[in-house]
Parts: C-alpha cells; sequence; structure tokens
C-alpha cells in the first residue's frame, strides 16, 4: 500500500507541470510527435495488420485521449504524462500501453459516438491494450502496470473499476498468448500478472459432484436463469444441478480487492465478480445475481 501511495504520488508531482486545455481546442495548436512516438504507434498498428488512419501528436492536454477534429482522427498526449507514467512503473511499457488503448478506441469505433467515455468501451480499449502489448513482447505485469496505477478502485459513470480493467487487459493479453503459443513464434515473457486471472482453456472438462446438504457452502441466483440450481460447495466449487445430476462448472477463486474478493472462474459464465455483501456482478458492474 505504501509503495502504491508513493507512485501516486510521484505522478502527481510530475503532472502538476502538464498544462491542462479541453480537447476540442488542441487539434489546431499540436505539434508534430516525435520519430520514437511514430515508431510505436507503427509497431501497434503492424501487429494488428491495419494501417494507421490518424495521426499521433503531442499536445496540452491533461493526459491521452483519441478524438476527430474536423473530421480528421488524432492520437493526443502530454508527454510530461507519459514519461512521468514511465517513471512511475519503471517500465516503458506503460507510455506504450496508454497509446495503445488510446487507439484501441478509434479502431472500435468509439469515438464515432458523442456520448463520451463509459465503462464498456474503456474495457474493451483495456483488453485491445492487453492484446498488442502481448504481441509486442510485453509480460501481462507490464501490460497492466499503467492501468493499475492511474485507475480508481471503484466503477463511475464513465470508467469501470480496476479489478474489472486488469481482468479486461488480461483477456486481451492471454488471447494474443494463445495465438502465439500455437503458431510457435516468439520467446515466452513472464506470466506473472497483477491480478491473478485464469487463462482461458480451449475444451471445458465437464466435471460431475455427489452434492449433499453438509457438503454446500452458499446458493448461487443468477437473475437471468432463477429457476435454475447452483451450490458453491465447501471446497469452493460452482456446481450446477441439472437433470443428470450435479455438474462442476467452474469454482470460486479470491482476488487482490477487498469490494470485490471473489470472481468465478469457468469455462462457461463470463468473467463474473463476488461483492463482499454477496452480490454476483459483470464486467460492467451490473448485478446479475447474489449468493445466498
Amino acid at each position: 500500500m505504501m509503495n502504491s501511495t508513493i507512485k501516486r504520488l510521484t505522478l502527481a508531482l510530475a503532472l502538476l507541470v502538464a498544462p491542462v486545455v479541453m480537447v476540442e481546442s488542441v487539434a489546431a495548436t499540436t505539434t508534430t510527435t516525435t520519430a520514437g512516438a511514430r515508431d510505436i504507434v507503427k509497431e501497434i498498428i503492424d501487429v494488428v495488420g491495419l494501417k494507421p488512419r490518424f495521426e499521433l501528436r503531442a499536445a496540452n492536454i491533461e493526459n491521452a485521449a483519441a478524438v476527430i477534429y474536423n473530421g480528421k482522427r488524432y492520437i493526443l498526449y502530454n508527454e510530461d504524462f507519459l514519461a512521468a507514467i514511465n517513471n512511475a512503473v519503471h517500465t516503458d511499457w506503460g507510455g506504450v500501453s496508454i497509446l495503445a488503448h488510446e487507439i484501441g478506441h478509434h479502431l472500435n469505433g468509439h469515438t464515432l459516438s458523442r456520448a463520451g467515455s463509459n465503462p464498456a468501451d474503456e474495457l474493451e480499449a483495456d483488453e485491445f491494450s492487453g492484446f498488442v502489448l502481448r504481441k509486442m513482447g510485453a509480460s501481462l505485469a507490464e501490460a497492466q502496470a499503467a492501468i493499475n496505477l492511474l485507475s480508481e478502485e471503484h466503477t463511475s459513470a464513465t470508467h469501470p473499476g480496476r479489478s474489472y480493467r486488469l481482468a479486461s487487459i488480461s483477456k486481451g493479453w492471454r488471447n494474443a498468448d494463445s495465438q502465439l503459443l500455437a503458431s510457435s513464434q516468439g520467446q515466452q515473457p513472464d506470466r506473472n500478472e497483477i491480478v491473478s486471472r485464469p487463462a482461458t482453456r480451449q475444451q471445458p472438462q465437464v466435471q460431475h459432484a455427489s452434492l449433499d446438504s453438509r457438503n454446500i457452502l452458499s446458493r448461487v441466483h443468477f437473475s437471468s436463469i432463477p429457476d435454475e440450481e447452483f451450490y458453491i460447495t465447501k471446497h469452493m466449487q460452482l456446481v450446477h444441478i441439472t437433470s443428470n445430476g450435479a455438474r462442476v462448472i467452474g469454482k470460486l477463486s479470491k482476488t487482490n480487492n477487498r469490494n470485490y474478493p471473489y470472481y468465478f472462474e469457468s469455462d462457461h459464465l463470463q468473467p463474473l465478480f463476488v461483492t463482499d455483501r454477496g452480490a454476483v456482478v459483470n464486467q460492467q458492474g451490473q448485478s446479475v445475481g447474489y449468493l445466498t
């Protein structure tokens, strides 16, 4: 906790010198970015096989943004901000992940809407960032470092909470990792991540279990299928009662987040988290069930 606090204070002090203006007014006064920054964008675009239909420019903005100005697409960034991020997380991958996130907004079509930031779009951009950084050779922890430092713990109207964002980066990273493993390309970097998440498995394994009341820890109620019976056993298994008997479809695993202390590790469910009050929520923080 102390190291995290020091990092945030260091970043805040570094950003005090960075001027802030409205995004809509910066495009006409931006300066062309350095060759090094242009090379980073080329690397990002090359790994997804697309052409860069936008310009990367240094600008007097607070951090970084994907914008459309006079019909043209831009990735704008504050040079002091990216430098402060890299210094705080002790890796140049921090700045790369921020730029990849903003490029993800353009490539996913988020900048075509005037609705502004929302949690769903931010998670898509995070997933894209994780995918790209794995393709470029970053470890999972390196891909997550900047968002782990910058993101807020709780979900807001515009951005998801830290645990959801780290999970999305992990999802993108692991998807790219699976592709690289399948084609046997490149060296395999460290797979240790900031928040432990399960790797994607190709073929779900169905296990059967005997279930009696002495083995039940809690019942799980899913709003979309209220008549189906799901239970958590004392061994933290997630069991579904079907016409063919009790079936193990996953397990309840711990996180490092006190507000979302558990998540369901399952090939049969979308990523779901359990709050400290027993509510089951999806990656957008929406309630989808509860424990009793």
